[in-house]
């Protein structure tokens, strides 16, 4: 049986979701994992891939993997205890033989939290309209020798709690296409540039290209297959350390970072 598993994990202790020789990733712990409940013993003839790619320090809530295993049922009951805390599978479905994560994928949807607000967000989320429609995003990505014209089908900026986000819909992304979106924009938010010039970058791409936003900001948020997939429910080893180390860990290193910043008067 061919099955897909989506899955959400923290990106900032993994070298990116690739698997890398001698290198903690997200692929080589998810492998790990299905090897150890004998789902399969090669990843290779078991035709384990991925949705695409995340670079260190990058997010995922939506996720997808699919493999061939002879044990589905032990897959579905076991994985989530036996991958580490960090991450957890969220959703499965059985699917056809020719499913393909990366190529039956209709849409991608990623986020991206600037923090704090970088300034204005109405203006950001005006700019953020010139992304939608087929472009060649040259000045924002890294195309590595591919084709730089993507199909942006939906891009919005909005205030969520302490954040601005930054939510693009599309068919696909260049490699950091986003992160050097979500630089445009908060050069817009501070002021420093507009929607005529995100324009013009799309229209004439310079010879340079924007530097990438820091990774950790990003989320890959959704991916559309049009097919059902039952939800799993998140164990609980996973579950404290979102909850409890994780929220713990942040807290005290804002209070650590806030006590040891310049100008607090402790060496004075």
């Amino acid at each position: 049986m061919k099955l897909a598993i989506r899955f959400s994990y923290f990106g900032d202790c993994f070298f990116g979701s690739q698997m890398q020789p001698g290198l903690r990733t997200v692929e080589g712990e998810f492998i790990a994992a299905c090897r150890r409940l004998g789902l399969f013993e090669d990843w290779r003839e078991a035709g384990f891939v991925t949705a695409g790619r995340t670079d260190r320090g990058v997010h995922a809530r939506c996720q997808v993997c699919s493999f061939f295993t002879e044990k589905p049922e032990r897959a579905i009951r076991s994985l989530n205890r036996v991958l580490p805390e960090d991450i957890w599978c969220t959703a499965w479905a059985g699917v056809p033989d020719g499913f393909h994560p990366r190529y039956s994928a209709m849409s991608r949807t990623y986020r991206y939290f600037f923090f704090p607000v970088p300034g204005d967000v109405a203006p950001m989320h005006e700019a953020a309209g010139e992304f939608v429609g087929r472009h060649d995003f040259s000045a924002f990505a890294r195309a590595g020798g591919r084709d730089p014209e993507r199909n942006v089908l939906s891009a919005r900026v909005f205030e969520n709690g302490p954040f601005a986000v930054f939510e693009v819909t599309g068919v696909s992304f260049l490699w950091n296409m986003v992160r050097g979106m979500a630089t445009a924009l908060e050069r817009v938010g501070r002021g420093e540039a507009d929607a005529g010039d995100i324009a013009r970058l799309l229209a004439e791409p310079p010879g340079r290209r924007l530097p990438a936003a820091p990774p950790e900001g990003l989320v890959l948020w959704d991916i559309g297959y049009g097919i059902p997939f039952t939800p799993l429910l998140i164990d609980e080893k996973s579950r404290r350390y979102r909850a409890n180390r994780r929220h713990r860990y942040h807290t005290l290193m804002a209070e650590v970072s806030a006590l040891l910043a310049p100008g607090d008067g402790l060496h004075d």
